[in-house]
């Protein structure tokens, strides 16, 4: 048993010991612990914040990401409000960036614009963090207790892009990074949320027309998606068919124009065949009035908006309502009987 304890202790004595150890821990005052490599130790100090942004850049040039780090996070404690500070975070976050670590870089980022929002390379900024969060919208994971790049999150995701337009509401990336969460959110299947996110662009952003017709056309394009993942309720397809409709109005020259209209065929469709499915329950039920209502839609959307008297649900449609005329004709006579007996 007094052998087990004393290993944790030769471990300490080593690590803290003299500059023969392989991996030193050196104390610097004001700074406190911090883990050096090897022929690195303390070379990265410098007395004042211009010195010290200095050898921050200087480790960041000769791709030292770690001492980058060390250096210029020394000038944002010892010196946070002196000229280089701005600076300093920056490289910081590029050093976070450059090691793959794209998170923290995200947040560092998000720590600069936040402390220091007149920040010369604001524009910059943004389209770094646009840049990060669009790989995690494309699959890159995020990591485990910040290590281990485990899973996928389109809501952090989502996060990330609410951040960055919070950030800078009329910037160039704004409006891309709304209709990317407009995307992540598609790929959650979330379609009601990817298309406020739609609108929330065509709505704020009118008065650029490509920006605006993209996205009332990805609008419409997720409310096809939802309306087909719909079994009875066809208010969806009814909606995806006014938003293609406003996309025409808006934007005739478009060269979607013929998509969006085939679309809309296909929503026409969609809603003949949640009518059919309301119409065969009907059915199943014994229901044959209802039943009758349901089918006639079908017949009426295949007649006279898609001029195909031959689909399949038409034609199904027909041939039950020829069926259940007859036997609600049989049904009225057997009434009328009755009633003559009495």
């Amino acid at each position: 048993m007094r052998k087990l304890l004393l290993i944790p202790l030769v471990v300490i004595v080593l690590l803290f010991s003299s500059s023969e150890c392989p991996a030193p821990f050196i104390y610097t005052p004001g700074e406190g612990w911090s883990y050096e490599t090897p022929g690195q130790t303390g070379s990265w100090l410098r007395d004042n914040a211009r010195e010290q942004i200095e050898a921050a850049r200087a480790a960041y040039e000769e791709g030292n990401y770690k001492v980058t780090v060390k250096a210029a996070g020394r000038v944002l404690r010892q010196w946070p409000f002196s000229d280089f500070a701005p600076e300093a975070q920056y490289i910081t976050a590029l050093a976070y960036e450059g090691n793959n670590r794209d998170e923290k870089a995200f947040k560092a980022y998000q720590n600069l614009l936040n402390r220091y929002p007149k920040y010369e390379k604001y524009d910059e900024v943004l389209q770094r963090q646009y840049a990060i969060t669009t790989k995690f919208l494309n699959g890159q994971r995020f990591r485990l207790w910040g290590l281990f790049p485990v899973f996928r999150s389109m809501d952090r995701t989502t996060e990330m892009y609410q951040d960055l337009i919070k950030n800078g509401p009329y910037s160039d990336v704004a409006p891309k990074a709304q209709m990317n969460i407009g995307s992540a959110r598609e790929n959650k299947k979330d379609y009601a949320g990817a298309v406020e996110a739609y609108e929330t662009v065509a709505d704020k952003y009118s008065d650029q027309e490509e920006i605006a017709a993209n996205a009332l056309f990805k609008a419409g394009e997720a409310l096809l998606k939802e309306a087909k993942a719909a079994e009875y309720d066809q208010s969806v397809a009814s909606r995806a068919i006014e938003v293609f409709g406003d996309f025409g109005a808006l934007h005739p020259k478009d060269e979607r124009i013929n998509q969006a209209e085939d679309h809309v065929r296909d929503l026409r469709v969609e809603q003949a065949r949640g009518n059919l499915e309301i119409a065969r329950y009907y059915d199943k039920k014994q229901i044959a009035r209802g039943a009758l209502t349901y089918y006639n839609a079908v017949v009426d959307i295949f007649a006279r908006l898609l001029n195909n008297t031959d689909h399949e649900y038409a034609v199904e449609a027909r041939e039950r309502i020829a069926d259940l005329k007859l036997q609600v004709s049989e049904e009225t006579t057997e009434v009328t009987v009755e009633n003559s007996d009495d």
